[in-house]
């Protein structure tokens, strides 16, 4: 979950979706709030931690703080080299985990058909759209940290995408996390850094409330939505992408702003289209896209034999 979330695209959800812990999280973390606290008041520390499911929590988050310092410097290094290819993979992943949670629809209906339809188009119309110039306000990065974990929670929407989207993203995840903390221990990266964790747990702790109560009385209009988004973001992680539009970072390095998805053969009729080029790579990006989508159903199967355990 925590390299996912590392990629434009890429979606924590999706994961804790296909590995059987989704409802669980919600669950362990919807938890959190005043009766839990009068809990350990009364009872002790034990019960708390129990009643939140900690062990759980604490394997989980540790597991993603390791694999969002994996995907700050690693995945960085796979989609600068192999851009094609990762992105195929990842399309594999998404497309075989919208088959995945689709199929656990109870029955299909106009009302499902609907949601699934509006959600889709709703992630669609989120990777299409222009982004935002962004702010180093602290009110700003506590708004994106509320954003960017609730699009987490959600199946096929990213928590860095929103991030991109809010014109935040290489300020938060490079210019903050990796040069101000990780790099230069500075204090004020630091101060935002925390700011946006702030924010983060603001927005994780209400919609995972939200997220628990519509599983709970709405289930299949629920799953209906979550198929809708991951299928509205495959648009997004096409491996063969026309450049339309460019930037500078803060490094003074040029990065696609805009891009448009093409087929293979028109791909390889492109002249001069940066970062990605003209050659397809057809062979390799289909193998990593098979390999992406029978992925999904060896790690659900992992998943539901845990769950089987549990």
């Amino acid at each position: 979950m925590g390299i996912a979330e590392t990629i434009p695209g890429g979606s924590g959800g999706t994961i804790a979706c296909i590995t059987g812990i989704y409802e669980r999280l919600l669950e362990s973390i919807g938890s959190f709030g005043l009766p839990a606290i009068q809990l350990w008041r009364t009872e002790g520390f034990a019960a708390f931690w129990e009643k939140i499911d900690g062990n759980f929590l604490l394997r989980l988050f540790a597991g993603m703080v390791l694999g969002i310092l994996l995907g700050v410097f690693g995945m960085s290094y796979l989609l600068t080299n192999f851009p094609l290819p990762v992105w195929g993979f990842f399309f594999g992943l998404i497309a075989a985990s919208a088959v995945y949670v689709g199929s656990k629809v109870g029955g299909w209906s106009l009302p499902t058909i609907l949601i699934l339809l509006l959600t889709a188009a709703l992630a669609y119309w989120v990777d299409i759209a222009s982004p935002a110039q962004g702010c180093h306000s602290l009110w700003y990065v506590f708004l994106c940290g509320v954003i960017a974990i609730s699009a987490l929670m959600l199946p096929g929407l990213s928590g860095s995408f929103m991030l991109l989207r809010l014109g935040m993203y290489q300020f938060i995840l490079h210019r903050t996390l990796k040069e101000g903390v990780l790099e230069q221990h500075d204090l004020g990266a630091v101060v935002t850094l925390g700011v946006f964790g702030l924010g983060c747990a603001v927005g994780v702790l209400t919609f995972a409330r939200v997220l628990s109560w519509l599983f709970e009385h709405h289930r299949d209009l629920t799953m209906a939505g979550l198929t809708g988004f991951m299928l509205g973001s495959l648009n997004k992680v096409w491996p063969w992408q026309e450049v339309l539009e460019t930037r500078i970072n803060s490094k003074g390095e040029e990065q696609v702003l805009f891009s448009n998805s093409v087929s293979p053969s028109s791909f390889g009729q492109l002249t001069d289209n940066f970062f990605y080029g003209n050659d397809a790579h057809l062979l390799p990006v289909i193998v990593l896209m098979v390999i992406g989508f029978v992925t999904i159903f060896v790690v659900e199967k992992s998943g539901d034999s845990n769950s089987s355990a549990s």
